[in-house]
């Protein structure tokens, strides 16, 4: 593939790629190869999104964060076609171990692991989000465990470039393959930020503490309605083959119930995993230091024995959800029962109207007033704000930028990337884009320009003209005029030097001139030359001399040559030539 790489078995299989096991022919090492659908090949601007998520992706280094080694596209035709059609790959860290979505289909994981896992995830967000890269996509098969259970989340990037490619909730899930862990926002089709991967992070530890997904529907569309709309019952009201015990008060089942303990602990997280859960955003978590804090107190709450009580985590479902969709029912249906009621006497059919009419007054007096006093004795600086419209930042300077984003109090994140259209330092793009509102304090990613993009000059030397040319296309660099020269010590067709030095930073694009090797070298009459002299003349063309005896013509006092095996002209190098001089009387 491209030159550089060898795909080998198939090791994997997804709703929008395919992984393979591969080997790296150029730095010799193992990896994986995730080769995208075609159907997502055929999308150019598909291609340019998941090119520049990929770089992005590749600049994070971190021990909980499958590396990004390399992206870009092989043309290959389809089985039966015959036109070539270009094909997107990302060479990965090859990590040996499970997915946890294996891991949870053999049932519900222990408490105490399932927070380790949920705090390497959260290791790898914290990360991800101070470099500007949300992940919009964390779910189980996205995070692999090694034999030594460390955690590893992989696909960053690869979900929002598969998003923008997409305009419904239906088609996006077909691509990403599940709406399980869909954030409400995500399923709204609204603005995501940092604090939609933590509500997938929320998703995925109810579903390793309770062995089962929040919600569950016959279709993406119906899952992605109940992120929205519906309350998820706490982790510990939930067996682990998905059942709901309304007898259960101290969080013990029979079957297949948790220990005493165990329910324990994950009524200490209770808490934790429905904040997270919140279907408005600003009630989650902040980032994931702070969900991982949380995390890490829960769990040290249960060990000390500080569980909340029933009152105290129905109370906190309530703040985030509102009355629960049981209560909800019971209200409505007491209302139609007095409603109904024909067996209530009453001394009139409703208030009076004048009363009516005067109360509402009356309140709107009271109203008006107490909102005219706040606003009297409030600092002008504690009034309430608009939210901020994100400005037309394209083709300004960055300081110039970041500094009309202070003022709207919006935060700024910086990005390079290589555009030749763009004068370096300038504005190629703004994430979200201009015109979208936002709250105070949240970021604009500045996608900023480094001028045309850069390529290194690799190492030419000693290749074959082919090997050369194939270096300096992965370079992204061309092959120009190609010049032979006599090389005794060279085989033909290796390069002896390039026009430009290896390790210089060329603009991408640039043409290298090579010098060869002919494989030849010019050999000389040596006929009537002393045989010390030919023979030495012999060496320095890198030619092996054979000296050969005649005895049938007459020796001279110095031994002369009278024959060659080879005509003079061009021979290829390191060929061996015998010299014929006499040794008769």
């Amino acid at each position: 593939m491209a030159g550089r790489y060898r795909v080998d078995d198939l090791i994997g299989r997804g709703g929008m790629a395919h992984v393979h096991r591969g080997y790296d022919l150029t730095l010799g090492r193992d990896v994986a190869i995730k080769i995208l659908n075609r159907e997502l090949a055929r999308d150019t601007g598909f291609r340019t999104r998941f090119r520049m998520e990929a770089q992005a992706a590749s600049r994070m280094s971190h021990p909980s964060i499958v590396r990004v080694y390399d992206a870009g596209e092989d043309s290959s035709a389809e089985a039966g076609g015959t036109t070539a059609e270009p094909v997107p790959f990302i060479v990965m860290e090859l990590v040996h171990g499970h997915l946890l979505k294996d891991v949870i289909a053999r049932g519900r994981i222990p408490t105490v692991e399932a927070v380790r896992y949920a705090d390497g995830i959260l290791e790898a967000l914290e990360y991800s989000h101070r470099a500007g890269v949300v992940h919009r996509d964390i779910k189980p098969g996205n995070v692999m465990i090694t034999p030594s259970g460390a955690v590893k989340v992989m696909d960053f990037g690869i979900a929002r470039a598969v998003s923008d490619s997409s305009s419904t909730v239906a088609e996006t899930t077909q691509i990403i393959g599940t709406a399980a862990y869909f954030s409400p926002e995500q399923a709204k089709g609204e603005q995501v930020d940092a604090r939609t991967d933590l509500y997938s992070a929320g998703v995925v530890l109810y579903e390793m503490l309770t062995g089962r997904q929040p919600f569950r529907g016959e279709s993406p569309v119906a899952v992605a309605y109940q992120h929205v709309s519906e309350t998820p019952l706490p982790p510990s009201e939930v067996h682990d083959d998905g059942t709901h015990d309304d007898n259960a008060d101290d969080g013990v089942h029979d079957g297949s119930a948790h220990s005493g303990k165990e329910a324990a602990r994950i009524r200490a997280i209770d808490p934790v995993v429905l904040r997270a859960m919140a279907k408005d955003p600003f009630q989650r978590f902040p980032d994931a230091a702070s969900f991982r804090t949380a995390l890490d107190a829960a769990v040290a709450g249960a060990v000390t024995g500080a569980v909340p009580t029933k009152k105290q985590l129905s109370s906190l479902t309530s703040e985030l959800y509102g009355p629960s969709p049981r209560h909800a029912q019971e209200t409505a249906r007491t209302l139609r029962q007095l409603s109904s009621d024909t067996t209530m006497t009453r001394t009139q059919s409703g208030p009076p109207v004048a009363w009516i009419w005067a109360s509402v007054a009356l309140l709107a007096v009271l109203l008006a007033s107490v909102l005219i006093w706040v606003l009297a004795m409030r600092p002008a600086g504690d009034l309430p704000t608009a939210a901020r419209t994100v400005p037309n930042l394209t083709g300004q300077a960055y300081d110039s930028a970041a500094a009309q984003l202070k003022k709207l109090d919006l935060r700024a994140i910086r990005i390079d990337q290589a555009d030749a259209d763009v004068a370096v330092g300038d504005v190629i793009s703004t994430d979200p884009t201009a015109g979208t509102q936002l709250d105070k304090g949240q970021a604009v990613t500045l996608y900023v320009s480094t001028g045309a993009a850069k390529s290194t000059v690799p190492t030419l030397a000693g290749l074959t003209q082919a090997a050369a040319k194939d270096a300096l296309a992965k370079a992204g660099l061309q092959l120009g005029a190609v010049t032979q020269k006599n090389d005794p010590q060279s085989p033909r067709d290796v390069v002896l030097s390039s026009s430009v030095a290896a390790g210089t930073e060329v603009p991408a694009g640039t043409s290298v001139d090579l010098v060869v090797a002919s494989g030849v070298v010019t050999l000389n009459d040596f006929t009537g030359k002393p045989l010390d002299e030919a023979t030495q003349a012999l060496q320095q063309l890198g030619l092996t001399a054979n000296p050969v005896a005649k005895p049938d013509c007459k020796a001279t006092d110095t031994k002369t040559v009278v024959a060659m095996s080879v005509a003079p002209g061009d021979v290829p190098v390191r060929s061996t030539v015998d010299l014929t001089y006499c040794t008769g009387k």
